[in-house]
């Protein structure tokens, strides 16, 4: 199976989780998958969902790496062609209005926290794009951010904005990184994930924000405050790098310029009524 995922081109983390939870199925049965067909499969799914209690999400893909095993590597496809996962519940992102981000990012005395959240939201990155960042990767001649190896394994450009510029100019006059634009805490290593979660957190608690709002609330933001100043849907797909522009149709739902253009039917009731 390992094998099979190297070879469909899948991530080390994508195989690891599939991997893992193969070795939970058999583990359940205390048989090899090879000996187990439908009807285990079935119950060890519901299993997941009524005992376990796993989040729709996360059941998912579980459920992809056990069909993964049935579909490519055990050549059974009848095994879990009858059984269909269920759909997730669709749900609107939270974004922040401008002043929101304006506070969010001016809250943090510390430059490379600063810094940190500033390319994140200006450029419409993830967290682990954050992360993955190299001095090389910020192009000022061009005004853009190259995005090495995002989601899907995938490389683009982003726009690098005037004002988060000058705020890596700071930040890099105070700490010179190398190769990794954000260092970690070890010699050669990048920023970890979790301290940026941490540096979010504890600026939007200084900012007073009360939202349910994480690290990737930024990148929302992002994609709704570009649709708000008129930029095409197109250009907004590209930059996030959706494969899909259905992917990036969620921010028009968000977005306040699409529905000021709406009036209540209240309002075109003559007063004379």
């Amino acid at each position: 199976m390992l094998a099979d995922l190297q070879l469909k081109g899948l991530t080390p983390k994508t195989q690891k989780i599939y991997l893992r939870e193969v070795s939970n199925y058999a583990k359940y049965f205390g048989k090899s998958p090879e000996q187990l067909g439908e009807k285990e499969l079935r119950e060890y799914l519901l299993y997941l969902l009524n005992e376990r209690k796993l989040a729709k999400g996360t059941y998912r893909f579980y459920y992809q790496g056990l069909k993964f095993l049935y579909k490519n590597t055990l050549k059974r496809e009848e095994v879990v062609e009858k059984i269909h996962c269920p759909r997730g519940k669709k749900k609107l992102p939270v974004v922040l209005d401008l002043a929101e981000v304006k506070t969010l990012l001016t809250v943090m005395e510390n430059i490379k926290h600063r810094a940190i959240l500033t390319i994140t939201y200006s450029a419409g990155l993830r967290i682990s794009e954050t992360a993955r960042l190299k001095v090389s990767d910020i192009d000022s001649k061009r005004m853009m951010v190259r995005v090495q190896q995002g989601k899907g394994g995938k490389d683009r450009y982003t726009i690098l904005s005037k004002t988060a510029l000058e705020c890596l100019r700071q930040y890099w006059r105070s700490y010179r990184p190398k190769e990794w634009l954000f260092e970690g805490q070890k010699e050669g290593t990048h920023v970890c994930i979790s301290s940026i979660r941490q540096v979010f957190l504890e600026a939007k608690e200084r900012a007073g924000i009360t939202k349910p709002a994480s690290p990737h609330t930024l990148r929302h933001s992002f994609a709704t405050h570009l649709i708000e100043a008129g930029t095409s849907l197109y250009h907004v797909q590209l930059l996030l790098g959706h494969r899909s522009p259905t992917t990036t149709t969620v921010y028009l739902h968000v977005s306040r310029m699409n529905l000021a253009q709406v009036t209540s039917p209240l309002d075109s009731i003559p007063e004379e009524l």
